[in-house]
């Protein structure tokens, strides 16, 4: 018995060895020097710069005001603790709009002497009532002079423009845009006060002493001719004012040319109407 056991064993064995020496035999040869290399040459730090490079060079360049700022990508946030300042600024602003006349007089005398850069002043005397808002009597308005000068030839007069700048309106200073449409009862074109022109009554004056002289020889001539004696001396003097008149009336209007006209003076007091030419607000 011991036999065939020790038979089964040999013919184990060998039946086991011979599977062995015929079946294919698979191998794996791993190459860990690559991997060695690599583990040696590998820096982490070189890598995160390498990226950090690649991306500034991908993106765009930033302008110069971005640059001189901490962070541009962030902006501060505000926040507006009472958010009805703004409207209810607006709500209690009174709005005059334009196109309103005012009556006013003049605090100071207004003349074509006052240079350019006069300040001028003008006043309400009575309440001007509307129906959004009130302008007390005695409210100042102040004017610029931007323009003037005295009578020139041609009997031209003189001439001064003023500027409405503001107006004085519950102890706050209102600006203004406004100009002057009626000065000493006289209406006013396009903000001109000006001297009176008199060149037409220069010619007439200028022409009296041909008149007056006419008239001298038509009575001379009446004279001469009502006698008998001096009835033949009577046309002398006709003719001699006649052509007197008619050279004078020639030339008067030449003369007249190089008279100057009247000056602009208004004195203190005087009423004039400015009109405004935009909206005016006051609180």
């Amino acid at each position: 018995m011991e036999i065939v056991k020790n038979t089964l064993r040999i013919v184990t064995i060998t039946l086991f060895l011979q599977i062995l020496c015929t079946s294919h035999v698979f191998s794996f040869d791993l190459d860990m020097t690559v991997d060695d290399d690599i583990r040696k040459n590998f820096n982490s730090s070189q890598l995160v710069n390498d990226t950090k490079k690649n991306e500034q060079e991908e993106l765009p360049e930033l302008p110069e005001k971005l640059k001189n700022q901490k962070n541009p990508s962030v902006k501060p946030i505000t926040t507006n603790t009472k958010p009805s300042a703004v409207s209810t600024a607006y709500k209690h602003t009174t709005k005059i709009p334009k196109g309103t006349a005012l009556n006013v007089v003049s605090t100071v005398k207004i003349s074509d002497w006052q240079k350019k850069g006069t300040i001028v002043k003008f006043k309400t005397t009575t309440p001007v009532y509307k129906s959004k808002y009130t302008i007390p009597a005695s409210t100042i308005f102040t004017g610029e002079v931007i323009e003037s000068h005295q009578p020139q030839v041609s009997c031209n007069g003189g001439l001064v423009v003023i500027k409405i700048r503001s107006m004085q309106y519950k102890n706050t200073t209102v600006p203004l845009n406004a100009y002057i449409t009626r000065a000493d009862e006289k209406i006013i074109f396009l903000n001109n006060i000006k001297g009176e022109r008199t060149y037409l009554k220069t010619v007439w004056k200028k022409g009296n002493w041909g008149r007056s002289l006419f008239s001298r020889m038509m009575t001379l001539t009446i004279n001469l001719g009502s006698e008998g004696s001096t009835f033949l001396l009577s046309p002398f003097p006709f003719m001699y004012g006649t052509i007197c008149l008619a050279a004078n009336t020639l030339i008067s209007p030449v003369t007249a040319f190089f008279q100057k006209g009247k000056h602009v003076s208004i004195p203190s007091g005087s009423c004039f109407r400015i009109k405004l030419l935009e909206d005016a607000y006051a609180d």
